[in-house]
This record gives C-alpha cells, sequence and structure tokens, in this order.
C-alpha cells in the first residue's frame, strides 16, 4: 500500500484568497494587502505586501518510493518532479469547493513571538471565519519548544480534529505524532516550515527558490561581485538549509564572481543575528551584503550595519510587516516575501479540496 503525498509549493507571489472555500473570498493580508508584480519587496518601490499574479507550484509525489528528485531518497517538496499549482487544483475542483463547517482542525506551530507566525495565525483565523470551520489553533512559546510541538499535536489528535496543519520545529520532532495521527485517520499537512517525512501533504514555499531569488538581487545590486554572508536560521530546519543552499548554488550556477566568505547559524533569534554581524563587519572589512534566512534575523543584521555605519546591503526572507516598514525607511535593502496570511488560506483550502482528499487515500 503507497501513500501518496501531494506538495503545493508557494514559490513566488501568488493570489490565495480563500474563493474555492469561502463564501466570500479571502481576506487582504494583515500587512497591508495590495498587488507584487515580483516576490521580492525592495526598497526601490516594491514594498506591496499582498499578492495578485500567481507562480505557485506544487507537486504531486509518491511517498512510499523516497519522493524526492536529488537522488537523497528523501521527500523533498522543494524538488518534487510533478508541479501543481494552486490554481490547477482549483480546477480540478470547480470554482466552488463544498465545505463541512462541523469539521475541526487543529494547528501547531512555532512561538508567536516572531510576526510571520502571528500573520499565519491570522491567515488561519480569516479562514475560519469564512469557511464557518472550527480551527484550534496553537503555538510554542519559544522556537526552539520541540517537545512542546509534540504534546500538541498528540492532544489535538486525541480531542479528534479532523485535520492537523503544523509547522514543525525540526524535521524530526512531530514524526511519532504525526504517525500516531495518521493511525487515526487524521488528515496531516505540514506548512511552510521542517519537514515532516510522515505528513500527508506540504503546503508551502519553495524555500529553494526563496535562496535563490535573494542571491540574483544581492548580485543585481553589486554588479556580481563581492564578499557575502549568510545568516542560517537553526540547523534542524529544512527552511534554513534550502534557503542558504538555494543562494549558494545559484552562486556556482551562475558563474558568480560574489564570494561567501562566512556562514553561521543564528537559529531564526535576532539578537543573535546581529552579534553575528557584528562580528563580520569587523573581520571582513569589504563585507558588500549579508543574505538571512528570515526577516527577523534581517531586523538584527540592519541594526549592527546602522551602528557601524557599514555601507552593506541586507536581504531576508518572509515578508513580514516589520521587514517591509524597515525598507521603506531606508534601513532593510529587500526582503523575500513568502505571504504568510494566503499560505494559511492555501493551507485550510487544501484541507477542503476532493482532489487532495482523494490523493491521501492509499493504492
Amino acid at each position: 500500500m503507497k501513500k501518496k503525498v501531494l506538495a503545493v509549493l508557494l514559490t513566488a507571489a501568488m493570489a490565495v484568497s480563500l474563493t474555492a472555500c469561502g463564501t466570500n473570498g479571502g481576506s487582504n493580508s494583515a500587512n497591508g494587502g495590495g498587488s507584487s508584480d515580483s516576490q521580492t519587496g525592495e526598497a526601490a518601490g516594491d514594498a506591496s505586501e499582498g499578492a495578485e499574479d500567481s507562480s505557485a507550484e506544487g507537486a504531486e509525489d509518491n511517498q512510499g518510493d523516497g519522493g524526492a528528485d536529488d537522488g537523497s531518497g528523501e521527500f523533498n517538496p522543494d524538488k518534487a518532479a510533478d508541479a501543481m499549482t494552486i490554481e490547477e487544483i482549483r480546477e480540478k475542483n470547480g470554482a466552488e469547493v463544498p465545505v463541512e463547517a462541523d469539521k475541526k482542525l487543529g494547528v501547531v506551530m512555532k512561538s508567536l513571538s516572531n510576526e510571520f507566525w502571528r500573520t499565519l495565525q491570522e491567515g488561519y483565523e480569516a479562514a475560519a471565519k469564512d469557511t464557518g470551520l472550527t480551527i484550534d489553533i496553537q503555538a510554542t512559546t519559544d522556537e526552539s519548544d520541540e517537545t512542546g510541538q509534540q504534546t500538541m499535536t498528540e492532544a489535538l489528535t486525541t480531542q479528534g480534529v479532523d485535520a492537523l496543519l503544523m509547522s514543525p520545529i525540526s524535521d524530526s520532532n512531530l514524526t511519532s505524532a504525526v504517525e500516531s495521527a495518521n493511525d487515526a485517520d487524521v488528515l496531516t499537512v505540514n506548512v511552510n516550515d521542517g519537514l515532516i517525512a510522515e505528513a500527508n501533504h506540504y503546503v508551502g514555499p519553495n524555500a529553494y527558490m526563496n535562496g535563490q531569488l535573494a542571491a540574483e538581487w544581492i548580485s543585481d545590486k553589486l554588479g556580481d561581485e563581492g564578499q557575502v554572508a549568510i545568516v542560517v536560521g537553526m540547523a534542524k530546519a529544512f527552511a534554513a538549509r534550502e534557503r542558504t543552499a538555494g543562494f549558494k548554488e545559484w552562486i556556482a550556477d551562475n558563474n558568480s564572481k560574489m564570494e561567501v566568505v562566512a556562514e553561521q547559524n543564528a537559529d531564526w533569534d535576532r539578537q543573535k543575528a546581529k552579534e553575528l554581524a557584528n562580528t563580520w563587519i569587523t573581520q571582513y572589512p569589504d563585507l558588500k551584503a549579508i543574505f538571512c534566512n528570515n526577516d527577523d534575523m534581517a531586523l538584527g543584521v540592519v541594526e549592527a550595519v546602522e551602528e557601524s555605519g557599514s555601507d552593506i546591503l541586507v536581504v531576508g526572507v518572509d515578508g513580514i510587516g516589520e521587514a517591509y516598514e524597515s525598507i521603506r525607511a531606508g534601513k532593510l535593502d529587500a526582503t523575500v516575501d513568502s505571504f504568510p496570511f494566503y499560505m494559511a488560506q492555501v493551507a485550510v483550502e487544501c484541507c477542503c479540496c476532493p482532489f487532495i482528499l482523494t490523493s491521501n487515500k492509499s493504492d
């Protein structure tokens, strides 16, 4: 018996108002709504926080056969073979998807101290309002509480939710909890971060492309040469590894003259990122740019750059409101937007789609 996995990868600006599930369409982003022609917001004027254009891609892959396309033998949604856009999924389901409002969804996230996760929460709440579904949203108190996430996931399964939408801290901390949920016939969806090999589906940005877009943007600004550094998230996090790999491999694939002179984890923490930047600014006087795996760390790096008086480009990932405010103020240079508000709505929509529910059944 082979379990099919559907990965929906939201790689670029996307239209993901809840038209398929809701009766009133979607809400604007909590960050301000609007439209964008690019996934990268920058100081030069593209500071829109919503999205109308769609370049989302996804994939249906057979996890029972390994699922990866990179030869690693592990499922990797960024490299899944059979790409599907959210629009293609909607085509399979028609203009409207009927919603059984008596269904209950459980959500497990990381710490709400990070604006990204607060915005994702707001997206879930908007989806619940639009659909009438009950959505129980839980989050850890900090970004490293792996045990806390596991406990939350197990408790939601015991309470009898119909689906779990989970953003794990690491690739493994929810393994046993998801296996138990699958055994209980709970639909399991990995949202945005981590990589839950046992989950039925994945919904989130193409993290590898996040890194590629950042490298390309920095290359354009620097004239394709100069010293750059990378502030990595947590080593255990799939998104951190993929964003870093996408950045470095874009440089290699494009024969860029940019040189990565430093790369270190800051565990998604703003203060740690600032301290790293302070060290690098002294250690590498010719440093031209710093790429950060998320906006929170990028904002910490911006503080260090400002205090030093250096002329160093800083680019983050996520598209949180504070990042856009910093861009408008001429501080942060760019962010690669992952549109968390809309991502949450897409994740809920996927829990309602007959096509996805059918793909969840065993052969």
